[in-house]
């Protein structure tokens, strides 16, 4: 099966410097195969027969040990990824100003997510929300710095512990699990 491993807080801003060249090398010798990267955020591939928790369970166990600055990820399956993809809304699919995916990083942050921005105020903004990340897009470019995610959603615990692509990232993803 092919998953995509998506670290939170890699290489931004100068901070926990992770050499992907190097993870792929420590996942391959993990047992895990046809591992590959995508841009220098954070972005992981690989295959694997292993069961998902069992995977789940020996990468906390990894990252825990040699990069402890690796306090959440995201592993999604293939299946995972298209079970969100196949639901998702039509305002996908439109030219926003900007669209973000909010992986959750454990499996009970959906009912969080939902009761938090259920609270806010969306000003030029659609959300939708999947079994494994928020989709949300912003309509104005120009009111972005007004919107509830600019200045809302960053100030709450939920946003610490989600890992964020744009859409372009999104979309890229399906064709490196697809392979």
């Amino acid at each position: 099966m092919r998953y995509a491993l998506l670290l939170r807080g890699i290489n931004v801003g100068g901070k926990n410097k992770l050499s992907m060249a190097e993870l792929k090398a420590a996942l391959t010798e993990l047992g895990l195969s046809e591992v590959g990267s995508y841009i220098n955020s954070g972005n992981l591939f690989f295959s694997s027969d292993r069961p998902q928790a069992q995977i789940r369970e020996m990468l906390e166990q990894f990252f825990s040990i040699h990069y402890p600055f690796v306090s959440s990820f995201c592993l999604l399956s293939f299946e995972d990824y298209m079970q969100d993809y196949d639901k998702l809304p039509d305002w996908w699919q439109d030219d926003l100003a900007r669209k973000d995916v909010l992986f959750y990083t454990r499996s009970d942050q959906k009912e969080l997510a939902q009761d938090m921005v259920g609270e806010m105020n969306l000003t030029d903004e659609v959300v939708h929300f999947g079994s494994f990340a928020i989709f949300w897009g912003k309509y104005n470019e120009t009111s972005y710095s007004k919107t509830a995610y600019h200045k809302e959603l960053i100030k709450t615990p939920l946003y610490k512990q989600v890992t964020i692509r744009n859409g372009r990232t999104y979309e890229k993803l399906k064709s490196f699990l697809e392979k």
